[in-house]
């Protein structure tokens, strides 16, 4: 009997983590207060160093979503990006690689064509439009917890973002929201120990939506793993 469960959940797990992708297009219609509470219940049993549970995060409701919207794209176009998370600071060899893919993936889905400077630009504000999605959530992490509450922050996104998928709901995890830290330090009154870590757009996905019609390249487990014996 254990063993048929455990096989059961070990399928359940693999066709989550195979199916959950980056939703850049979402419906209009918003996600039920129940289902949002439920994926939340979810994500707080994320695994933190010392069990510090350093994330806070701020759910926008549809309303108060709709609010910040264009606020955001205006702020993003009028300000520098300044994340209170350095931002990597060079991508080479296959990570590189691996970026330019999605964004080459991305640009093809979506039409925009090679120089052309003005499809970017409406491309790259998709993010601060939060791709049309009803909600989104800010998480921030305890400023003196340092890099590891950050690393803590990132599985708990992760878990929100399965559990969202478990679901139904479809979600893209946002540096782009780190990177307007000042925006939403106003908005939400985060006090000076809050670092922004990243936004999660949620909501139910566009699935005729061109910029939904692919999906990133995983690398293999050996080229990721060295196995020590």
């Amino acid at each position: 009997m254990m063993k048929q469960e455990s096989r059961s959940r070990d399928y359940v797990l693999a066709q989550l983590l195979a199916e959950r992708h980056s939703c850049r297009a979402f419906r209009p219609d918003p996600v039920p207060r129940a289902t949002v509470e439920a994926i939340l219940a979810m994500a707080q049993r994320t695994a933190s160093w010392c069990n510090a549970q350093p994330w806070q995060v701020h759910v926008l409701s549809p309303e108060a979503t709709t609010r910040v919207r264009e606020e955001l794209v205006a702020f993003a176009r009028t300000h520098a990006p300044q994340p209170d998370f350095d931002f990597p600071g060079a991508y080479e060899g296959v990570y590189l690689d691996r970026r330019r893919e999605c964004g080459l993936q991305l640009y093809a889905a979506t039409g925009v064509q090679r120089g052309d400077k003005a499809a970017y630009e409406r491309q790259w504000l998709e993010n601060y439009r939060l791709f049309g999605a009803p909600q989104v959530a800010i998480v921030s992490s305890h400023a003196p917890l340092g890099t590891y509450a950050a690393i803590d922050c990132g599985a708990y996104v992760h878990n929100f973002m399965l559990a969202a998928w478990s679901l139904g709901v479809a979600s893209i995890a946002q540096a782009a929201q780190a990177a307007v830290a000042g925006f939403w330090r106003e908005r939400l009154a985060l006090p000076e120990d809050r670092k922004v870590v990243c936004g999660i757009a949620f909501g139910f996905e566009d699935a005729g939506h061109p910029a939904n019609a692919f999906r990133t390249a995983r690398a293999e487990v050996g080229d990721a793993v060295q196995w020590v014996e």
